[in-house]
């Protein structure tokens, strides 16, 4: 380059940095800086905060993050959301300025995280759309509308007397080892081609227990509408307390995009306990059990999220299945009667059932439903009113056959069609069944033809059965899927199907001696 261009680009250079220069204005961003005063399991006291807000972010060193929750005159309680190993007192501590929030989008379907966002498994960064506060207000009732469509489990127990609708919130509840995360996981498979998002959130679960989870939904496709957000046991209790929320942000995030999500939160009562840790490390004063006082406000804020939007606001719709866990069968502990009250209905599995074999071990007398029945399908409602009397007037009469009564001939008849009602209400795990298979179980059932089939071959009969309901007419299904209840025609057009098949298991009957 000849001298005299080469003097010309430097001149050029040197006179824009001295505009740069010239034109910088230095600005001063305040940081408003405390000091950690002690640490003890999860939670931390901190000084020199005095600006700080209640649940505001804070940063510590490493990229350890807090809750400011403890709001007193001279320090700050604050909740950890990691593990305080690295932490000492003396390390600086500084205000975000912001409230805790999670990455939500559609690049978090199939993905397991942490309540922080933080990708769990192999498959890279996390692609988000937004970040969206995990406390969240609940919508105004003026936005909410009316539960009118069922959310279909794909078990016969539930559906066809203990319906859910979508936007409902159905407690799951029994003691340990009687199928509640069973249940939960089934109505997660069954909504395959339903369009309906899922999140499944794991709270203080063992690793071996969410990795058998995540490995049943990938080996049936439910990863492809799942999102799993997983607080860990050994995790700190400040992640376990944060969990549902964070889930409950990005299960409304597809609500208020117009879809149908459905939630299951894994167990709330790890999650009172979390909280109870919390604040008893907080200072706080213990109430019934040692639970804070606040704890069904911590439940009810987060239950009051699940909701059907009305049609100016999408039509979106945010359905709950809380699960706790019960000891020694006591609902009427401080949790499960707290949660009872703040929910649409409850399913109560009993331990003996399941002793029994009875699976899913769903109490009919114990659980309920006070929405689902007005979204449940016209088809089941017709049928499951005799079903439900049938199984009651059985299980009073059973208990009287126990001390040796002399039973009559009709008695002895209902004892006998309600050990087919129960035999025909269970179901194998991980095989939930679509809605014209349980309309033809169901309707045989009602009408007695399993009546003269052996208990020992009720579950062959059923499977044998099940094959023949892609034969019931698509003129019947699209009224079975309708508003209007099925029609005698097509009950009798169902039964024929049923009768045909069960024929070669009835119990032909002795011939007579003379």
């Amino acid at each position: 380059m000849p001298s005299g261009e080469l003097n010309k680009t430097l001149k050029r250079t040197f006179d824009k940095l001295t505009r740069s220069r010239e034109n910088y204005v230095p600005s001063l961003t305040p940081r408003e800086v405390g000091y950690v005063m002690s640490v003890s399991s999860g939670v931390v006291r901190v000084s020199g905060l005095q600006g700080a807000g209640f649940e505001e972010l804070l940063k510590f060193p490493n990229d350890l993050f807090g809750i400011a929750y403890n709001l007193d005159e001279s320090e700050i309680g604050v909740i950890l959301l990691g593990e305080d190993t690295d932490l000492s007192v003396g390390d600086e501590v500084e205000r975000t300025g912001r409230v805790l929030d999670v990455p939500v989008g559609e690049g978090l379907i199939g993905r397991v995280i942490n309540p922080l966002g933080k990708p769990m498994d192999d498959k890279g960064n996390i692609t988000f759309n937004k970040r969206l506060p995990i406390q969240r207000p609940a919508p105004a009732i003026m936005d909410r509308a009316e539960v009118r469509v069922p959310l279909q489990t794909g078990l016969k127990v539930v559906d066809a007397l203990i319906p859910i609708g979508r936007g409902q919130r159905e407690l799951i509840l029994g003691d340990r080892q009687t199928g509640k995360t069973a249940i939960a996981i089934d109505t997660i498979l069954n909504q395959n081609d339903k369009n309906v998002i899922c999140v499944y959130c794991a709270i203080s679960q063992r690793s071996s227990s969410v990795a058998k989870v995540i490995a049943n939904l990938k080996d049936k496709g439910a990863m492809e509408y799942t999102i799993v957000v997983v607080a860990e046991g050994n995790n700190s209790p400040g992640l376990k307390y944060i969990a549902p929320y964070a889930a409950t942000s990005i299960a409304e995030y597809f609500m208020e995009q117009g879809k149908d999500v459905l939630i299951v939160y894994d167990d709330l009562t790890h999650h009172a306990r979390a909280y109870r840790e919390l604040s008893l490390l907080l200072r706080r004063p213990p109430g019934r059990e040692a639970f804070p006082g606040d704890i069904f406000y911590i439940h009810s804020k987060l239950l009051e999220r699940a909701t059907h939007l009305n049609e100016d606001l999408g039509g979106g719709s945010l359905t709950a299945l809380p699960i706790i866990e019960t000891e020694a069968q006591n609902i009427s502990a401080y949790i499960p009667t707290n949660l009872i009250s703040i929910n649409d209905g409850q399913l109560y599995l009993s331990p003996k059932l399941f002793e029994q074999g009875v699976l899913p071990a769903v109490d009919i007398g114990k659980s309920v439903s006070r929405v689902g029945g007005k979204a449940q399908l016209p088809a089941f409602q017709s049928i499951t009113g005799n079903l439900k009397l049938a199984y009651s007037q059985f299980e009073e009469l059973e208990s009287f056959a126990r001390f040796g009564t002399r039973l009559d001939d009709d008695t002895k008849e209902k004892i006998n069609h309600g050990k087919r009602i129960r035999e025909g209400l269970k179901q194998p795990e991980l095989q939930p069944m679509s809605v014209p298979e349980q309309i033809m179980v169901l309707l045989a059932l009602t009408n007695g033809l399993f009546d003269t089939i052996p208990l020992d071959k009720m579950r062959e009969a059923e499977v044998s059965l099940l094959e023949k309901a892609n034969e019931i007419p698509e003129e019947i299904i699209d009224r079975i899927f309708s508003d209007k209840k099925l029609s005698d025609e097509d009950r009798q057009s169902i039964l024929e199907i049923a009768d045909e098949k069960l024929s070669s298991f009835q119990e032909k009957p002795e011939p007579k001696k003379n």
